[in-house]
């Protein structure tokens, strides 16, 4: 499926755009790559203190729901300019991106940590006294922070191994 889709991206007008930007415009990969860098500052930086809060390992003093409240909306306004940031690249090349299991990979990945946080700010809203509840809310909200923990850092760190899948992954040619 992400084939037939690169194929038709590939010579198309929104192609030829971001062929543009990046061969036409001085300084704009390295200015890209700076949003994107940037953004996932945001989301790594509030998806982390939140769950290490959750996790009872920072933050003690503060409620969860307080922070949740603070810091959720540097995530949800940080993945637009992930997304843009990073389709530019991926529109360039849609070829290569298309056959890489590591960016597929972290798709799935980003897939499931943007649910978990989604279900982690739902819950929040809903009930702000939750995590730090005793009994199950606390044992499933460690659960939930641990596995969005490991989630976001697992898609950080397909997104940075995705230009080295040749490496990694050396086909059997």
């Amino acid at each position: 499926m992400l084939e037939q889709l690169a194929s038709r991206i590939d010579g198309s007008a929104l192609q030829a755009g971001a062929v543009y930007l990046l061969s036409q415009i001085r300084g704009f990969p390295p200015m890209i790559q700076t949003v994107h860098l940037l953004a996932i500052a945001a989301v790594m930086g509030s998806i982390v203190l939140i769950d290490l809060r959750i996790l009872g390992l920072a933050l003690r003093g503060q409620p969860t729901s307080d922070l949740a409240r603070r810091l959720l909306p540097w995530t949800w306004w940080a993945l637009p300019f992930l997304f843009v940031s990073g389709i530019i690249f991926v529109l360039a090349r849609p070829q290569r991106y298309a056959v890489n299991p590591i960016f597929r990979l972290k798709f799935v990945l980003l897939a499931l940590a943007v649910i978990v946080t989604l279900a982690l700010h739902r819950v929040t809203a809903r009930n702000p006294a939750y995590w730090e509840g005793p009994g199950g809310g606390r044992v499933l909200g460690r659960m939930v922070a641990a596995a969005s923990l490991l989630l976001w850092v697992a898609v950080v760190l397909a997104g940075r191994w995705i230009a080295y899948a040749d490496y990694l992954l050396p086909s059997e040619e």
